[in-house]
C-alpha cells in the first residue's frame, strides 16, 4: 500500500476531529447537565460556511473583512469542528445572578445566555484544542464560523457556537494572518 502525504495528513485530521467531538462531550459540565453539541464539516459543508462568512462579512462592510480573512482560514483548512451549547440556564434561580440577571427567567426572558453554559463551552473548547495542540494540528478558535453555523440552522437550537478549523500545512494558515 502507498500512501501519499496529503491522503495521510487529510486522514490525521479527519480522525483528530472525531477525537475533538470526544473531548468535547466528556469536558466537565457544570451542575452535570450536558448542554454542548458537535459536528464535522469537510468538503462542501464546509465550502458552504465559508461563502456564508463572506456574505456576512460583505454585509459588515469594512468592519466585516475579518469575516473573509476567516473564511479563506476555513478554506484552508482539511476540516472544522463545530462546537455549540443551548440557551438554557441551570435553574438556580435567585442562589445565581452571574448572568446580571434577578433569576433564570428573567435571563432567559431577556434572550440571555447563562453564565453556566458560556463556562461550559469555554472549557469544553479549551480541551479540545488542546487535544489539537497535543496532535500538532494546527487550530483556532473561530467565532465567525460560528455565526455563519447558527445564522444556517446547522446545529438547530444549539446557536452559541464557536468553529475549530483544523489544518495540517507546512506553514500554520492561521499564524501570519493579516489584521483586516
Amino acid at each position: 500500500m502507498f500512501i501519499n502525504s496529503k491522503t495521510a495528513e487529510q486522514s490525521a485530521i479527519l480522525n483528530l476531529a472525531y477525537g475533538l467531538c470526544a473531548a468535547v462531550r466528556t469536558a466537565p459540565k457544570a451542575c452535570g447537565v450536558d448542554c454542548l453539541e458537535t459536528v464535522i464539516l469537510t468538503g462542501e459543508d464546509k465550502d458552504k460556511i465559508s461563502a456564508r462568512m463572506r456574505e456576512i462579512g460583505e454585509g459588515y462592510g469594512e468592519d466585516g473583512k475579518f469575516f473573509i480573512r476567516d473564511a479563506d482560514n476555513a478554506d484552508a483548512s482539511g476540516a472544522v469542528v463545530l462546537v455549540g451549547a443551548k440557551y438554557e440556564t441551570r435553574g438556580l434561580g435567585e442562589r445565581c445572578k452571574l448572568c446580571g440577571f434577578e433569576n433564570c427567567a428573567a435571563c432567559v426572558k431577556a434572550g440571555a445566555a447563562c453564565v453556566f453554559v458560556a463556562m461550559d463551552l469555554g472549557i469544553a473548547l479549551g480541551s479540545a484544542v488542546s487535544l489539537a495542540a497535543d496532535n500538532r494540528t494546527d487550530n483556532r478558535l473561530m467565532f465567525t464560523i460560528g455565526q455563519a453555523a447558527a445564522s444556517l440552522g446547522l446545529l438547530g437550537e444549539y446557536k452559541m457556537i464557536i468553529g475549530i478549523p483544523l489544518s495540517a500545512a507546512g506553514k500554520s494558515v492561521f499564524y501570519d494572518r493579516a489584521n483586516p
